[in-house]
């Protein structure tokens, strides 16, 4: 399965949310998932350099204007701005793990929910996936149109196991 992780592309401190990031890399690989996301830093960073400590592939799909991370086994120069990046990125995942974020996570965790594209949101990381675990519309979708269960997920180890529970279209 290929699983995209999203989040916070700035700085991250050797923090507990870097470690969950790395975590989250890991279990990808170890279950034997691709892991894909926008392949530069931050939580893309963190999550990338788990997945490879863990043996994975992990594939960035770069805007065009940005160099990769040192951890992607393939990155893909996109060619557009961020924004369309992202939309894209999307299309090629079957699940989406959410970790922190700013606008451009917005951005994918709606672009995923409207391709239907199964969601796991990382409580207590802040951001957009901290703010969307606090408003889902009973309990687990984005909106009133209730297109794909929204679900959280406290560790790495949950977010595989719920993703790996989850049938993929």
């Amino acid at each position: 399965m290929k699983i995209a992780v999203i989040g916070h592309s700035g700085h991250l401190d050797k923090s507990v949310l870097n470690d969950l990031c790395e975590d989250v890399g890991y279990h990808i690989a170890k279950h034997g998932h691709v892991l894909i996301n926008g392949g530069t830093g931050g939580v893309m960073e963190a999550v990338s350099r788990g997945a490879k400590n863990g043996g994975g592939i992990v594939i960035g799909m770069l805007s065009g204007h940005e160099k990769g991370n040192d951890y992607l086994t393939i990155g893909i120069e996109m060619g557009f701005d961020a924004s369309i990046s992202s939309v894209f990125m999307m299309y090629n995942a079957d699940a989406v793990i959410s970790i922190g974020g700013r606008s451009g996570t917005a951005l994918e965790l709606f672009a995923a929910y409207l391709k239907k594209i199964p969601i796991i949101l990382m409580a207590g990381t802040g951001g957009w996936t901290e703010r969307m675990t606090k408003d889902l519309v009973d309990g687990k979708y984005f909106d009133e149109n209730r297109i794909v269960e929204v679900q959280i997920a406290q560790t790495a180890e949950e977010a595989i196991r719920i993703i790996e529970s989850i049938q993929v279209l």
